[in-house]
């Protein structure tokens, strides 16, 4: 018998905080930290080479000590790896100051994009476009850590996080809701959930970039298709005022109604909490949440894609390139480094790394069979629907105002009715015409 389900609340559960792992760029949750310091050549005496992983993720520290470099070790045992995070909101500058001073790690963790890209002009990351198993990763995958004319590949692509939708199945089994396909699909079970006095969809605006991220950039890509939308919009072929972008901002707006009451003073960590004590029924989001919401929450999860604008048909998944790692420049033992980041390319990476963080999806073509079933469920939407990025990522965001930072706050404006859908749309386009010369 399921339990009795909480009915929707007069008024938000505001002010929890949760310990959450970092996200990257956006503050969502996917980061780590434990600062370190790397003062020798990593030779031992013995034949031995000890080399150090600089990053940002100290909630992984336990991972890589105990499931990852272990399986490293076992084959090549004269070649010894150091997990050595730093603080995710200090990782940038600490490993900037470090590669200055010579300090720096033989392996570093890249974030995505332009942060990365700038290491790599600097002189402080290796091309790695001739190591051997890089031809394992798709134009997507390399998307985050490649030159803008794509001569040079700098990181090898580790890690990725799927938006879609996580729900809760005691209201879905209660109510005998299926999963919706459709959009038309969506707002029936949204409605459905609504009449029985429950939240049919856990988010706020409060914070503005959960609305970019689990909201337009989350269905986005269903109007746009995924990256030939994307592509269009850096080449100048497409722009943010096009129907398509219009009509994102259409739906985003129409999620006003299915949200909690006080949605607007809701921020991340509150929409967390309200969702894992069953506050709601569907939380649009990352796959990052997976194993904190397996902690959290004693009830059930499933998950299901982006449903379909009318007269799609085929799928797209923002199936965001998050994490990489690449070598020092100024490392000892570049063959050595070199060797390890091969074997990342590999199947036996990919396998151990998904199923040691699980809603971190490997990059590699390499088929990976997972054992958290909820994780499983959002890597086969691959199967089905192709795979893009957040349209706001490459290159696009490197200009005044800000494309990221602007779709954050207009998603969030949207949402909350003060400013329309084609508004919208038009400033996100009159910003990119400020200073992006394709769109000019």
């Amino acid at each position: 018998m399921p339990k009795p389900l909480l009915r929707r609340a007069a008024a938000p559960l505001v002010g929890v905080l949760l310990i959450i792992s970092g996200c990257g760029e956006s503050e969502d949750p996917r980061d780590g930290a434990a600062p370190a310091d790397n003062g020798d050549n990593g030779d031992t005496g013995n034949g031995e080479v000890q080399l150090v992983i600089e990053s940002w993720r100290n909630d992984d520290l336990g991972i890589w000590e105990d499931v990852i470099l272990p399986a490293f070790h076992e084959q090549h045992p004269n070649i010894q790896v150091t997990f050595q995070p730093s603080a995710p909101d200090e990782y940038n500058a600490a490993l900037e100051a470090k590669l200055a001073g010579g300090t720096a790690g033989d392996l570093i963790t890249c974030r995505p994009f332009d942060v990365a890209l700038q290491l790599y002009e600097a002189g402080h990351l290796t091309a790695l476009t001739d190591l051997p198993g890089m031809d394992a990763f798709d134009d997507v995958a390399r998307s985050a850590w490649i030159t803008d004319d794509g001569s040079d590949v700098f990181c090898v692509p580790m890690a990725s996080v799927i938006h879609g939708f996580l729900y809760n199945t005691e209201v879905f089994d209660e109510l005998g809701l299926e999963e919706p396909a459709t959009e038309e699909d969506f707002h029936e079970v949204l409605d459905q959930i609504a009449a029985e006095d429950i939240t049919p969809l856990v988010m706020g605006t409060a914070d503005q970039w959960e609305a970019a991220t689990m909201g337009f950039q989350n269905i986005g890509p269903n109007y746009w298709n995924g990256e030939q939308g994307r592509q269009a919009l850096i080449e100048g072929e497409q722009r943010f005022d096009d129907d398509a972008y219009v009509s994102v901002f259409d739906e985003l707006a129409s999620w006003a109604d299915y949200l909690p009451n006080g949605y607007e003073a809701i921020t991340y960590p509150d929409s967390q909490n309200l969702f894992t004590l069953g506050q709601g029924a569907i939380f649009p989001a990352g796959s990052w949440e997976i194993a904190l919401f397996r902690e959290q929450a004693d009830f059930e999860m499933g998950a299901f894609p982006p449903p379909l604008p009318e007269g799609q048909g085929q799928c797209y998944i923002s199936d965001h390139t998050d994490i990489g790692i690449g070598m020092n420049a100024d490392t000892d033992h570049p063959e050595e480094a070199r060797t390890f980041l091969e074997w990342t390319t590999t199947a036996e990476f990919a396998e151990l790394y998904a199923n040691s963080l699980p809603g971190f999806f490997p990059l590699s073509d390499h088929s990976v069979e997972l054992d958290d079933p909820l994780a499983q469920e959002f890597l086969d939407w691959r199967d089905d629907c192709e795979s893009t990025i957040r349209n706001s990522y490459q290159i696009l965001s490197r200009g005044e105002p800000n494309l990221e930072n602007e779709l954050w706050d207009l998603s969030a404006q949207v949402i909350n009715g003060t400013i329309e859908p084609r508004a919208a749309a038009e400033r996100a386009q009159e910003g990119l015409e400020r200073w992006y010369e394709p769109q000019q």
